[in-house]
């Protein structure tokens, strides 16, 4: 067994995917308490001139696995180059995104190799006296943080929530290693894709640079419209309590928090929102936050730049007038 720190990287498009380098953040903090290495693992095909990329953003060596079959993700070919190379190596810790790639190859993976895995965790340490990874991940509904380790069996493996933490800072002097596996099987998955058609003119809530988000101060569903005509004015996207999401005021995919998804935007703005711990964890790391909330005791006005006290209905028309005349005088 290998005392290493290893991460996969995901490339989308032909492109290494921004959560990689998230992904190398999460690493390298881990890896430095354990004194030993952190790699990345890459997989497709062309991607030669990107890979430095990972060193400069924390990876000390980079193993690119080449082949045009692992360009497009594909669960069945990933583990027939992956799962020999864990099993020859056995790294000590295996981390990789709470993307779609993440949580639909990782389980497959740790079945392969006979290991635990912890899902979507929003925090990552290393156990002083046996150097175990402690993976602390939400549980019963997001209502406690239960910490899991893995003692008996490797890798020790798991998800972080994307937007959890932001890279480390670019360091274009960093060297490492960068080796190239050229991949000469012949893949003959059961499933292959046929075709790709992106969603058009839609703005991902976890890639939004802005989000505006709704919670039991809107009173009722109907008033969400003025969150989707806000963001649709500022090039955002819409977010949400879990009680706005629980009473069906707007779908899951919306909600932010613990038990849903982890947002670090440029400008959050939290229209109604009280601030539970819940919901805080999952934006608590955006870089400008605005909450406008009737109780001038709320607990958002704690971790907010800018607090606005009064009836948010009252004052997301204003808002939504006065961005309507600024795109007209823009026309």
């Amino acid at each position: 067994m290998r005392e290493e720190v290893f991460t996969l990287a995901e490339v989308r498009e032909g492109r290494i995917h921004p959560v990689s380098f998230e992904l190398l953040a999460w690493g390298r903090t881990l890896a430095d308490k354990l004194a030993t290495n952190l790699s990345a693992i890459v997989l497709g095909d062309d991607l030669e001139d990107q890979l430095e990329e990972l060193i400069f953003y924390g990876a000390d060596t980079v193993e690119f696995f080449k082949h045009p079959e692992l360009d497009v993700f594909n669960i069945e070919n990933y583990s027939e180059v992956l799962v020999p190379f864990i099993r020859e190596i056995m790294p000590d810790i295996l981390l990789a995104g709470a993307t779609t790639t993440g949580r639909t190859f990782m389980p497959y993976l740790a079945g392969k190799l006979k290991t635990g895995l912890t899902a979507d965790c929003t925090s990552l340490d290393i156990e002083e006296d046996t150097g175990l990874l402690l993976q602390t991940r939400p549980a019963i509904g997001g209502n406690v943080l239960a910490t899991i380790k893995t003692p008996k069996y490797r890798p020790q493996m798991a998800t972080v929530r994307p937007k959890g933490r932001k890279p480390l800072p670019r360091d274009d002097d960093r060297e490492g290693k960068i080796t190239i596996h050229s991949v000469d099987n012949n893949f003959s998955p059961r499933v292959r894709r046929i075709g790709f058609t992106k969603r058009e003119n839609e703005i991902s809530l976890v890639d939004a640079e802005i989000v505006i988000s709704g919670g039991k101060g809107l009173k009722e569903p109907k008033n969400f419209s003025l969150l989707f005509d806000i963001a649709k004015d500022l090039n955002g996207a819409v977010g949400a309590s879990r009680s706005a999401v629980d009473m069906g005021w707007v779908s899951y995919p919306h909600q932010v928090g613990l038990s849903g998804k982890t947002v670090n935007p440029k400008l959050y703005i939290a229209c109604g929102i009280s601030g539970a711990v819940q919901h805080l964890a999952g934006m608590l790391n955006s870089e400008n936050i605005i909450a406008i909330n009737k109780d001038p005791d709320a607990p958002i006005f704690q971790v907010a730049n800018l607090g606005i006290v009064g009836d948010v209905l009252e004052i997301l028309p204003l808002l939504k007038k006065m961005l309507q005349e600024k795109l007209k005088r823009n026309v």
